[in-house]
């Protein structure tokens, strides 16, 4: 699988317990995300999951799927476990926007824990990101356990696609200064895709952009998979930004971000 011991010990527990909540409900767990293109890294990745299945998950299936992910988050990544709970009639043929079941996340933990049953009573719709998410699993997937990823999955539409990870960056001029890691190589996957049709990393997305953006925005980008990848301190206008944070009073730095950020809005369209 291309995956350090650790978080195949994560996978590992995650699929036994998961098949035991859901049984013969449960098509498959698909990994997807930055496992699946082999960047993955303990620091500063989350572990991306699909869970596909052929009935409707009771009420108290939702609350297991959830309170296995809470009760093994000291022995997760800090940025946790991403998880979609899918019907697999809206794999194939794909259907979008795609209609989940549950979904859980780092930013949720707080709300699950303190009622849990509100959450997963609420937590359901549509949710444009999976086509992103699809898209990747059906390209460089892993299937952890169940069918084949074929199997599930069709191909996206390119137009889903494209309107799924437009809707990802489309606050990127003023969420740039508060994230700019996943922002700045997000937008430079975006456009590697609007250009050259390309399903990217954000390591790879910024890879692409050395080769591709003006030699004026190199330096940033540069930062950006510096701090990603845990390569080494990158020092700029005299602020470490491998940590890619800044302080709001440094106008230089942030003007700078957001002129990055518009350049290449623009160019995605």
């Amino acid at each position: 699988m291309g995956m350090n011991t650790t978080e195949t010990q994560v996978l590992e527990r995650i699929k036994s317990a998961y098949k035991d909540i859901l049984q013969d409900k449960l098509v498959g767990i698909y990994v997807h995300g930055s496992i699946a293109f082999e960047c993955f890294r303990w620091e500063n990745s989350d572990i991306d999951l699909l869970v596909i299945v052929n009935q409707t998950v009771t009420l108290q299936e939702k609350k297991l799927l959830i309170a296995f992910l809470l009760e093994i988050d000291g022995d997760c990544p800090p940025k946790g476990v991403e998880m979609s709970v899918v019907h697999e009639k809206y794999c194939n043929p794909f259907r979008y926007p795609t209609p989940f079941e549950l979904h859980y996340s780092n930013a949720h933990r707080d709300a699950c824990k303190s009622d849990l049953e509100k959450y997963c009573l609420s937590m359901h719709g549509e949710d444009k990101d999976l086509a992103a998410h699809f898209t990747v699993t059906y390209q460089a997937g892993i299937a952890l356990c169940g069918k084949a990823i074929p199997e599930v999955f069709s191909v996206v539409p390119k137009e889903a696609y494209l309107n799924s990870i437009r809707c990802d960056i489309e606050g990127a001029v003023t969420e740039i200064e508060e994230n700019p890691v996943y922002i700045i190589l997000n937008l430079c996957r975006v456009l590697a895709y609007c250009r050259a049709e390309a399903v990217l990393s954000k390591k790879q997305g910024g890879e692409w952009a050395l080769l591709n953006l003006p030699l004026r925005y190199h330096r940033i980008v540069r930062s950006a998979l510096c701090a990603y990848t845990g390569d080494g301190a990158v020092h700029w206008q005299d602020q470490e930004i491998c940590s890619m944070t800044y302080d709001s009073a440094d106008k230089a730095a942030c003007q700078m971000l957001r002129d990055f950020a518009a350049y290449m809005l623009e160019k995605i369209g």
